[in-house]
């Protein structure tokens, strides 16, 4: 084995202040990563007035655009709770969440825009109590 020369005075000051400051160097791995998509991000709409249930799923999707999310679950529940068949000035069905939400979303051109589907989720994601939303790959 061979022995390597001692460092010269000059190359360890060198050294030492690359060491301190590094960020000269370009970094080739920076450019080659992918960007990470996660999956599905999951929201329980229950509890909130179709106002604010709107707003709150405004917020999601720009929550999930950003970070590139792929679909969003919104669980709205059934409506067997609701209390809109009581007003005569409130329809039956555009009362509830789970028709109100995806016509909100259809309707809203700065959002629509970041959709690519509204669907009925799975049986086992929560069937009619739910919103499945594929979203755009920005």
């Amino acid at each position: 084995m061979i022995k390597k020369k001692d460092l010269s005075k000059e190359d360890r000051k060198i050294w030492e202040n690359f060491i301190k400051d590094p960020s000269g160097i370009y970094d080739k791995d920076k450019n080659n990563q992918k960007t990470v998509r996660r999956e599905r991000f999951r929201f329980d709409l229950h509890g909130f007035t179709l106002d604010d249930a709107n707003k709150k799923v405004k917020e999601i999707l720009f929550f999930c655009i950003k970070n590139k999310y792929k679909e969003l679950l919104l669980i709205t529940g059934k409506g067997l709770h609701s209390t809109s068949d009581k007003d005569a000035y409130i329809s039956k069905d555009f009362g509830k969440l789970k028709f109100s939400v995806p016509e909100f979303i259809r309707s809203d051109l700065e959002i629509n825009k970041l959709i690519i589907s509204i669907n009925e989720a799975n049986v086992k994601d929560g069937g009619d109590g739910a919103i499945l939303i594929k979203l755009k790959n920005l």
